[in-house]
């Protein structure tokens, strides 16, 4: 990959890859390369990847993000997958504003999130960690990413029960040992809503034992 392309610089990192920004040297164009910090023995294993067959299935999509190259390197097991590059996440865009967005904006970005939604779904495929770190902008266009915790809609449960950022945790996810389905997405992105709208830059979690008057 390092003949190929040439790092930029760093844009996140998560508990199992870090993510860079990356230009390519045959086109010039800039791209997001999600480095995977697990190694891969075989194209095999990199095929059975649900996070790669996800984004083949669900690509191409005005609202998922796009995969562009699966880049592994047989001799050192090493994984990445290069994305189109994006401006920011919400959270990103949200955090730290002396202004809320306008009602106008806000529709716009959550009818291009419920369309991703719907498009995942209609595919057999629910997300599983819906949450403003993983919902891409740019300029006016919103797209879905991160589908390493990705499930079908057809695997038997039960799943596993610590999945999805806590504010964002559908009430099924939390009460139950696993047996949840694609309708916690629909769940996370109502909280999504509800932190655009509120502005509030990150949810806040209610004290153990709260009750509402």
């Amino acid at each position: 990959m390092k003949g190929n392309y040439k790092a930029i610089g760093k844009i996140g990192e998560g508990t199992f890859s870090e993510v860079m920004k990356m230009q390519s040297l045959r086109d010039g164009n800039y791209y997001a390369c999600k480095q995977m910090k697990q190694r891969f023995e075989s194209v095999e294993q990199v095929n059975n990847l649900r996070e790669i067959q996800a984004l083949r299935r669900l690509n191409p999509h005005p609202n998922i993000l796009t995969l562009h190259e699966v880049v592994f390197d047989r001799k050192s097991g090493s994984l990445a997958l290069i994305c189109e590059l994006m401006d920011m996440n919400i959270y990103e865009l949200i955090r730290g504003r002396r202004y809320p967005l306008s009602e106008k904006t806000i529709m716009h970005y959550m009818y291009q999130l419920c369309k991703s939604l719907d498009h995942i779904h209609r595919n057999g495929i629910f997300h599983r960690d819906v949450k403003p770190e993983n919902i891409l902008i740019k300029q006016d266009v919103l797209k879905l990413g991160d589908f390493g915790s990705c499930r079908s809609v057809y695997s038997k449960q039960p799943y596993t029960e610590y999945i999805s950022t806590r504010w964002y945790r559908a009430p099924e996810c939390l009460l139950t040992d696993g047996f949840y389905t694609y309708k916690m997405d629909l769940w996370s992105a109502g909280c999504v809503f509800y932190e655009i709208w509120c502005d509030l830059g990150s949810l806040q979690a209610l004290p153990p034992g709260f009750k509402p008057a």
